[in-house]
């Protein structure tokens, strides 16, 4: 591991979180007062916010909340101007493509790309991220393929309040279901210090 990667600030746990839940639940609350538009423009605002507040704290911005906020704000703005919840609904399905794709994508050229996504603080072997990497992707797509289904099939509001209750809660309890295979495959002390930050 590198001194610069050694030395580079981190946010606790918690403060992750509300900077990356927070934006969507002020969507969801916003939604539920005024309408999606008000709404759209307000999810901008937060992402745009949580990302400065990132960077004031630690001085670098992780690879996956900057693409994500770029495609929010691209999406939002013309969700905006065109007065089209069209863009904000596909925004998720372009986001979980481009990640699912980027991760398998690496796996085939032998690179393993989940600590550059989710700036991990993990140390892995080489099978460890590559299993993990593996079943990120694939989540990924399956969330894309689902929040397709969902805005297709189901209300506006049922779009809103699953992307809150729903992507959420199955982000968390995959997330969660990986720890066997974390656990299997940490490094610790001196093999986590020698292992290359990214393989």
């Amino acid at each position: 591991m590198s001194e610069a990667a050694a030395d580079k600030r981190k946010l606790g746990p918690g403060l992750k979180f509300l900077l990356e839940m927070g934006p969507l639940v002020l969507f969801f609350v916003v939604y539920n007062r005024t309408d999606i538009f008000v709404a759209t423009l307000v999810l901008v605002a937060a992402v745009l916010a949580a990302l400065v507040v990132t960077w004031a704290l630690t001085r670098h911005i992780p690879l996956m909340p900057l693409v994500t906020a770029a495609l929010v704000t691209v999406f939002g703005v013309l969700t905006w101007l065109l007065q089209d919840a069209t863009f904000i609904k596909m925004k998720a399905t372009i986001v979980y493509v481009l990640f699912g794709g980027a991760l398998l994508g690496g796996l085939l050229f032998g690179r393993s790309l989940l600590p550059y996504a989710f700036d991990s603080v993990i140390s892995l072997d080489e099978e460890g991220w590559r299993k993990l990497t593996l079943r990120w992707g694939v989540f990924f797509f399956f969330l894309a393929a689902l929040n397709e289904a969902v805005w297709r099939t189901q209300s506006e509001e049922f779009w809103v309040k699953f992307k809150v209750f729903g992507f959420v809660p199955l982000t968390l309890v995959f997330a969660l279901a990986q720890t066997p295979l974390i656990l299997r495959h940490e490094l610790k002390g001196d093999k986590a210090e020698q292992a290359p930050e990214h393989l």
